[in-house]
C-alpha cells in the first residue's frame, strides 16, 4: 500500500479528468463550472475532461444542460474555437449517481476514468470525510489529487482527524485544500506591493503601523443557504479561513521566492503566532441581522429566514481581535471582521499607520493617520495622506492617491482549478494551516457558546449594531 501511495503522489503529470462529486449542488453550479469554462475558453486546461457524480438521480443529458449553462455563464462571446472546447467538454461528460460514503462505489468509478484524476469533494466536510475514509491508496489511479472545500473540518481535531485520512491517500503536494478567496490575482498583489517597493517595506511593522483592519461585510443575505450557515456563522465561515489567510499575508515576512514552499512557509509562521485575547468580552463581538431594508429589498429577520434555527444563535455579523506575538506585530491588533445584511459592501483591507511624533506649531486642518487601502474584487490601492490644502498653505487637507490593480483573466474557481490541474498548490492551503486557523478561532467559539459574549442585533440594511460605529481600538490609540 505504501509503495502504491509514493508512486501515485510523486507523479508529475497533469490531470487528466476532473472528477465533482455534488455535482447536483449549488457550489457546482454557481461557481466551480463558470470558472472551469473560463479556463477552458482560455486555453489553458486543454484535453480535459469532466465527469460529476452525486447522490441525486440525474441523466447525462440533464447534467450536460447544467455544464453549458455554466460555462455560458462563465465566459463572454468565447471565440469560435473556445466554444468548441466548451461544447466538446459538456457533450463528452457524464454524470454517476453514486454513495460517496458506500464502501466501493467511488472506488469502481475511479478505476473507469482515464487518469490522473482530480477529485473535487463539493460536499460538506462530514461527507468529504466518510468518503475519504471508505477509500484505500491502492483503489487511486496513479497521480490522483483530492480537492477540499472548505471548511475544512469543524474543528481542530476534526481537522487533524481529515489530514490523517488523506495522508494516508497520497502527499500532500496532491491535496489541494481550497481557498477560491485568495486568487493568484490578489495574492502577488500584496506580495508586490508589500516587497517590491522600498517605500512600505521598511515601516511594514509596529514601530510604524498602529493597527491593520480586515474587513468583508456584504449585502447578501442567506441566499437560500440556510442549512450550511445556520450551522457555521460568519466566523467559521470567513474569518477561520479566509481573513485568517489575508491576515498571515499581509503580516508574514519576505519569502525567499514565490514557491510555494516559501511562501506557505511564511504564511504558516505568522499564524502558529496569532491568538486572540482571552477576554473575549473584549476582544471579540458578534450579532445578528433582525428585519430591514437593503435598497428596495425587504429582509426577513434572521430567525423567520427558511431553514434556519433560532435556538442556535447563529451570529451574521462577527469581529475578532487578533495579536500576532512576534517581534514585527507586537502590539498591534488585528481587526477581522465580516458580515451580512450590511448597508453597503466593504471589502478591504486597512492599514492605518501611527501619526507623526511631532507636527510643527503653525498647521491647522486635518491631521489624520496616514492609511493605506486594499480592495478585494476588484482589487483596488488607496493611499490616504494629508498634504497642504489651497488657498491657505498652512491647513493641512485630506487626499486619496488610488489604482486599480491588475486582475486575471480568470474567475477565482478557475484560477483554483488551474493550479489543481497543473499540479501547482500555491494557492492551497496546507494541513498545519488548515488545523492553525482552528485552533485561533476554536476559544472564541466556545466562550461564544457559553453565551460570554452578548449577541447583539442590528437591522438589516443598516452598519452594524450602534455601538460598533465607535471601536474600541481608535479609543485606545486616542
Amino acid at each position: 500500500m505504501a509503495t502504491k501511495t509514493k508512486t501515485a503522489s510523486t507523479t508529475s503529470a497533469g490531470v487528466t479528468t476532473l472528477l465533482i462529486l455534488g455535482a447536483s449542488g449549488d457550489l457546482t453550479g454557481r461557481l466551480l463550472l463558470p470558472g472551469l469554462g473560463r479556463l477552458l475558453a482560455s486555453g489553458r486546461a486543454n484535453g480535459l475532461k469532466l465527469e460529476g457524480a452525486g447522490a441525486d438521480d440525474w441523466s447525462d443529458d440533464k447534467w450536460r444542460k447544467r455544464v453549458a449553462k455554466s460555462f455560458a455563464d462563465g465566459t463572454d462571446s468565447p471565440g469560435v474555437r473556445a466554444q468548441k472546447t466548451l461544447d466538446k467538454v459538456s457533450s463528452d461528460s457524464h454524470y454517476h449517481r453514486i454513495d460517496v460514503t458506500k464502501k466501493g462505489e467511488l472506488a469502481e468509478l475511479l478505476q473507469s476514468l482515464d487518469g490522473p484524476v482530480a477529485i473535487y469533494f463539493a460536499l460538506p466536510p462530514a461527507i468529504s470525510q466518510k468518503a475519504c475514509e471508505v477509500l484505500t491508496a491502492d483503489e487511486l489511479p496513479a497521480g490522483t489529487r483530492l480537492v477540499l472545500e472548505k471548511p475544512f473540518g469543524s474543528n481542530e481535531k476534526s481537522a487533524r482527524k481529515l489530514n490523517d485520512t488523506l495522508g494516508s491517500l497520497v502527499d500532500e503536494d496532491h491535496i489541494h485544500r481550497v481557498d477560491h478567496f485568495l486568487g493568484k490575482g490578489t495574492v502577488l498583489n500584496i506580495l508586490g506591493l508589500r516587497f517590491s517597493n522600498r517605500l512600505f517595506e521598511p515601516v511594514w511593522n509596529s514601530s510604524h503601523i498602529a493597527k491593520v483592519e480586515i474587513f468583508y461585510d456584504e449585502d447578501l443575505t442567506l441566499e437560500g443557504r440556510a442549512g450550511y450557515y445556520d450551522k457555521a456563522g460568519a466566523l467559521r465561515d470567513m474569518i477561520q479561513s479566509h481573513l485568517l489567510e489575508v491576515m498571515a499575508i499581509l503580516a508574514m515576512d519576505a519569502p525567499a521566492t514565490l514557491d510555494e514552499r516559501d511562501l506557505r512557509d511564511r504564511i504558516s509562521s505568522v499564524l502558529r503566532a496569532a491568538t486572540v485575547e482571552p477576554d473575549y468580552a473584549t476582544s471579540t463581538r458578534r450579532a445578528r441581522y433582525t428585519a430591514g431594508k437593503i435598497g428596495r429589498r425587504r429582509v426577513p429577520d434572521y430567525v423567520d429566514e427558511p431553514g434556519v434555527d433560532p435556538d442556535r444563535d447563529t451570529e451574521t455579523l462577527a469581529e475578532i481581535e487578533v495579536s500576532i506575538n512576534n517581534w514585527r506585530w507586537a502590539g498591534v491588533p488585528f481587526i477581522l471582521r465580516s458580515g451580512k445584511s450590511v448597508r453597503q459592501t466593504k471589502k478591504e483591507a486597512i492599514i492605518t499607520f501611527r501619526p507623526v511624533p511631532h507636527l510643527p506649531t503653525g498647521f491647522t486642518g486635518q491631521d489624520e493617520p496616514t492609511r493605506l487601502r486594499i480592495g478585494f474584487g476588484p482589487d483596488s490601492l488607496q493611499l490616504e495622506i494629508d498634504v497642504n490644502g489651497p488657498g491657505d498653505v498652512f491647513s493641512l487637507d485630506r487626499v486619496a492617491m488610488q489604482t486599480r490593480l491588475n486582475d486575471t483573466d480568470l474567475l477565482p474557481y478557475g484560477e483554483v482549478l488551474e493550479g489543481v490541474i497543473t499540479g501547482d498548490p500555491l494557492l492551497s492551503v496546507r494541513g498545519d494551516t488548515a488545523e492553525v486557523c482552528w485552533r485561533i478561532v476554536e476559544p472564541v467559539l466556545r466562550a461564544w457558546s457559553r453565551n460570554t459574549v452578548p449577541l447583539q442585533e442590528y437591522p438589516a440594511g443598516s452598519t452594524g449594531p450602534a455601538d460598533w460605529q465607535t471601536s474600541r481600538i481608535d479609543n485606545d490609540l486616542g
